[in-house]
């Protein structure tokens, strides 16, 4: 990625509010976060972009909270302070955005958002957007195979091969009751279901759960292993 100096940012982010506020925002998401990476040179868009999502500038207001909110899932603790104004302003404009979401993706980016902004260095680093579409990919932390989490159409299962187009050995998930979550997963399964996404809290209730591996029976928790190959 090119360095992206303030008077080049303030070049960028200028050409907003014209008719060609889709190409500025995917020539912006390419040179700030590519393909879902967050660099050094990021960081310095976070003033442009509260400026944005507060209306001081124009642009798509959640446009830039949802931009912002993926650097700031990359922040350290030196990021963090210095960008702490910043931070502040946009945790209740991701609140706000968060209430007024009407999809479960949508939520799922602008929840991911709040938890950035609220500090949350794990869950707030796309380790959520399994939830839209009901799988995630892991590893058996016993024998190593290569597993798909599935809690969608499919069914609900623990699968030692690609479930779609092969006929996979299967194994039973292991939910979470909602009273045993922890005080994260019990939160954020709490919201989704306030804002009416009870696919989202299904599938939290999944995630923080265990699987049994179909390849060795052993039982691990699939949070832990989301941790590990996200």
């Amino acid at each position: 990625m090119s360095p992206r100096p303030s008077d080049d940012l303030t070049a960028a982010f200028a050409r907003l509010g014209g008719e060609e506020d889709h190409k500025v925002w995917s020539e912006l998401w390419d040179d700030l976060c590519h393909q879902g990476s967050v660099y050094e040179d990021s960081f310095p868009a976070l003033p442009f972009l509260t400026a944005v999502a507060t209306g001081r500038a124009a642009g798509e207001p959640t446009e830039a909270v949802l931009m912002a909110g993926l650097i700031v899932s990359a922040a350290d603790e030196e990021h963090t302070d210095r960008y702490a104004r910043e931070i502040a302003e946009l945790l209740p404009l991701s609140r706000g955005l968060l209430d007024a979401t009407d999809g479960g993706s949508a939520f799922v980016y602008m929840l991911q958002c709040v938890l950035a902004f609220e500090g949350e260095r794990v869950w707030s680093a796309a380790r959520l957007e399994g939830l839209m579409e009901e799988e995630y990919e892991v590893d058996c932390p016993h024998c190593s195979s290569d597993l798909f989490i599935a809690f969608g159409e499919h069914g609900t299962f623990a699968s030692a091969g690609d479930y779609v187009t092969a006929d996979p050995v299967t194994s039973p998930l292991l939910p979470t009751a909602p009273a045993d979550l922890d005080a994260l997963p019990a939160r954020l399964r709490h919201m989704a279901l306030e804002a009416g996404h009870e696919d989202v809290a299904r599938g939290l209730t999944h995630l923080f759960g265990r699987a049994v591996c179909p390849d060795c029976e052993g039982e691990f928790t699939v949070s832990d292993q989301v941790e590990e190959r996200y």
